[in-house]
């Protein structure tokens, strides 16, 4: 049997290679499309992640981030800089950490740590950190962790973590989570308040509740006591906070020595002493546009003459314990308008008297701490 003549065996030969190279051509076109299309990809996710670096300030422009490998590396209490130490809240992997932002420089560098938390807060080289550990069953844990951002102690907690607060002197730290609800807004929420040793991490008082409160001289008590949002005076033993029952909200000061509390003022909803112990800013619920409806706004309370005033500088509802920048300026969070239903929020300064308009302090921030 033959195998052809040499022109057919020929042009059998021109039929395979122009085969082949047409299969290398194809499978090059193929290579090119997938590289193309990484390429492609990349730049989506470099653009997505400058995208969420910049956060609520509403710039296309990334934040510069310096992350941190340990807690070892964090050390807020180092620099003589002011600075401000936070809840991350942009989206991506830092989403939840603690940060750190210079005060000359609130919307410039910032350094991410290790450290997760749902809300913080320090001062004089301690601070307590709340997280929800959630999973397929959620965790709450409270932290006290040191100048380096390193945990000494934890403690669990009964319920969602709702405020917290260090005193000036760094010795000692309250919190404050939910037993029952999870929010302020409604009537139903039952809520517990506790007293920390911060050097140590042990438990002082496992409840506000077991202090005795009096209100015009004659003791105070009801089946429906609630205390939230303890702040500090500088002697670390006097305090504020809120009582809520009744339907009612009263500011009352605390003597953690005497175990006792007194009603100084009503319609008070998480006090915050300024620097100077001169006033305290605090959320109170008014009525807006009829129909029942009730927001919270920004007030401030002259101790010495018992007189609240409304802040003409802000109007929002805010929902927060805020933070004192200084004695004459409040810090405090609101929701980032340009990112709805990202979780993510910005702090704000307003000056406590005059019309002075607010400004923007720290883009995706929560949970501030003034360190200076």
């Amino acid at each position: 049997m033959t195998n052809g003549s040499p022109e057919i065996q020929a042009g059998s030969g021109v039929a395979l290679r122009r085969a082949f190279e047409g299969r290398v051509v194809a499978f090059a076109i193929v290579v090119l499309a997938c590289l193309a299309g990484a390429a492609l990809y990349a730049g989506y996710s470099v653009w997505r992640s400058r995208t969420a670096a910049a956060g609520a300030s509403g710039s296309a422009a990334a934040v510069a981030i310096t992350v941190l490998p340990d807690a070892s590396s964090a050390r807020p209490g180092a620099t003589e800089r002011p600075y401000a130490l936070f809840r991350r809240t942009a989206l991506g992997p830092e989403y939840g950490r603690v940060s750190m932002a210079y005060l000359d420089d609130p919307q410039g560098h910032r350094f991410v740590t290790p450290l997760q938390c749902d809300r913080i807060h320090y001062a004089a080289g301690h601070g307590m950190c709340l997280e929800a550990r959630r999973g397929v069953s959620t965790s709450y844990l409270a932290h006290v962790f040191d100048a380096r951002l390193t945990i000494i102690s934890s403690l669990p907690l009964a319920g969602p973590p709702s405020r917290t607060r260090i005193s000036p002197d760094g010795r000692l730290a309250a919190f404050t989570v939910f037993t029952s609800g999870h929010s302020y807004s409604t009537t139903d929420f039952s809520t517990r308040t506790s007293l920390v040793d911060a050097a140590s991490g042990h438990m002082l008082v496992d409840d506000l509740e077991k202090f005795e409160v009096l209100r015009d001289g004659t003791r105070f008590r009801a089946f429906d006591f609630n205390f939230w949002g303890v702040t500090f005076a500088r002697d670390s033993n006097r305090f504020f906070a809120t009582l809520g029952s009744g339907g009612m909200t009263y500011l009352v000061e605390g003597d953690i020595a005497r175990r006792t509390m007194r009603v100084v003022h009503q319609n008070v909803e998480c006090p915050s002493l300024s620097p100077d112990g001169r006033h305290v800013a605090f959320k109170r619920r008014v009525a807006e546009g009829g129909l029942g409806r009730f927001v919270w706004r920004l007030f401030v309370l002259d101790l010495a003459s018992g007189n609240a005033a409304a802040l003409a500088a802000e109007t929002h509802n805010i929902d927060d314990q805020v933070e004192w920048l200084d004695d004459n300026h409040i810090v405090y969070a609101l929701p980032d308008e340009s990112a709805s239903g990202s979780g993510s929020s910005n702090l704000w300064v307003v000056p406590i008297a005059g019309s002075a308009p607010r400004r923007l302090l720290v883009p995706s921030a929560f949970s501030p701490a003034i360190v200076r």
